[in-house]
């Protein structure tokens, strides 16, 4: 495992280890706000009904699923909050306002909000929850910043598109402000997600939560002379298309350091409500090492990198925070929609630790890697059913016996397979069982 001590860091943390970074973590169900919970997150977000910004998320969650989930979090002494971003219409105030009721008797700890209409509603609904501004408000700047603060939100979610130097000024001028920043995720290619190409082209509102991600399907291109209306195909990658409008996800893992020394940002989000439970694992654990790591004054870039690349992504950016958008030409990927990570999730641990349900090929007599959330025990053991061993500081398991919960063995088990089988022991809670690409 890399370790290097960046002195400079080091002695900064020294004077200003009284600061904590929260991180934040999404909750696109009940499984990935526990499986959240468990890899590290300080707080998640999430929401219930079509009043959020991710419509698919939300319809995960019932209101009896949600108020669970919010029950979980305070149980493990975490924060949630609940994400009321999306723009009404006038028909849907009415709902809105019993929704606002609804998720206020379940006492989350904060709502997020895009419009000050909203805003207003929220605090004379449920006055005793605090607010946070969505980075769909696009807080640029002071002035905006203020104006906010001044109604009352307790933090914003600065646009995805604000510099460093800028938030530093807003916390020079609005010391009391808290300050979120995304730090991974997906990245729209429009301004802060104003685009409108999925309203146009398949009738869902992005800004409703509803966005069909047209940005990332591959498009023809035609030029037309207007004289005789003759139209030709322009020169393209055969059967592939161009992906034009396709923004690389954002990764600031790599400058995180440079920003926690400012000591002007009290929280770091993860984007991916509607991403997969090994997706909410992996970011998570990887930016509470990098938090963890930042206090001790360790540096695993390598580390960090590694674990992240294993990820699905469309190729990764460090977006604007650090450098402006002139000044970049590599936030696009023009050549695919999405492409594989470094390996392949095979198995899922549930959360009783004793069964999982599998993913992809699992043959007797085959290692796979065992992912856990930090500082878990992990068991050594050899028995009937399987080994658990660790090399080079990773822990694997082998199995024997392929034994599903319902006592039926076999010698290989296939993704779609739905029966839980059972693990040599009792594992972490929402492990995952994983194996590089070119291994499958």
């Amino acid at each position: 495992m890399l370790q290097i001590i960046d002195s400079n860091i080091h002695s900064y943390q020294l004077k200003n280890n009284n600061s904590k970074v929260e991180l934040l973590s999404p909750a696109g169900n009940l499984e990935k706000l526990k499986i959240a919970i468990n890899y590290g997150a300080d707080a998640v977000y999430g929401g219930v009904s079509h009043f959020s910004l991710r419509n698919r998320a939300g319809k995960e969650f019932t209101y009896e699923s949600f108020l669970e989930g919010i029950k979980y979090v305070h149980q493990n002494n975490k924060k949630i909050y609940v994400t009321i971003n999306g723009f009404p219409f006038n028909s849907q105030i009415k709902l809105l306002k019993n929704h606002i009721a609804k998720v206020r008797d379940m006492q989350p700890d904060a709502f997020i909000v895009s419009t000050i209409g909203v805003m207003k509603l929220c605090k004379e609904i449920a006055p005793n929850i605090p607010i946070h501004i969505s980075t769909q408000a696009n807080v640029l700047n002071v002035l905006d910043a203020k104006v906010f603060f001044d109604m009352g939100a307790k933090r914003i979610v600065a646009a995805r598109e604000i510099s460093l130097k800028d938030i530093i000024e807003i916390k020079k001028e609005i010391p009391k402000l808290e300050i979120e920043i995304f730090c991974h995720g997906s990245m729209c290619f429009a301004f802060s997600g104003r685009c409108l190409i999925s309203s146009l082209q398949s009738g869902r509102v992005p800004n409703r939560g509803s966005c069909a991600n047209d940005c990332r399907f591959d498009y023809e291109f035609y030029v037309r002379n207007p004289e005789n209306g003759v139209m030709m195909r322009l020169e393209e990658e055969e059967g592939v298309g161009t992906y034009i409008f396709n923004a690389k996800d954002l990764n600031l893992s790599q400058h995180l350091y440079e920003i926690l020394k400012q000591d002007v940002i009290n929280a770091i989000k993860i984007e991916g409500r509607t991403k997969s439970a090994y997706y909410t694992a992996i970011t998570t654990r990887t930016y509470r090492m990098i938090l963890d790591d930042f206090k001790k004054g360790v540096n695993q870039k390598d580390l960090y990198e590694f674990e992240l690349n294993t990820l699905k992504n469309r190729g990764f950016s460090d977006g604007y925070i650090i450098h402006r958008p002139y000044e970049k030409l590599n936030t696009q990927n023009t050549q695919s929609a999405i492409s594989d990570g470094s390996y392949q999730v095979t198995a899922k641990v549930d959360e009783s630790g004793e069964f999982a349900n599998c993913n992809h090929t699992i043959r007797i007599g085959e290692a796979k890697e065992i992912i856990t959330p930090i500082e878990s025990k992990m068991p050594l053991v050899c028995n009937e059913i399987g080994e658990i061993y660790k090399e080079n500081n990773k822990f694997f398991i082998n199995f024997n016996k392929i034994i599903f919960k319902n006592g039926r063995e076999v010698k290989e088990i296939h993704s779609g397979n739905i029966n839980p089988f059972k693990m040599p022991i009792k594992l972490p809670p929402f492990s995952f069982i994983r194996q590089k690409l070119d291994e499958t």
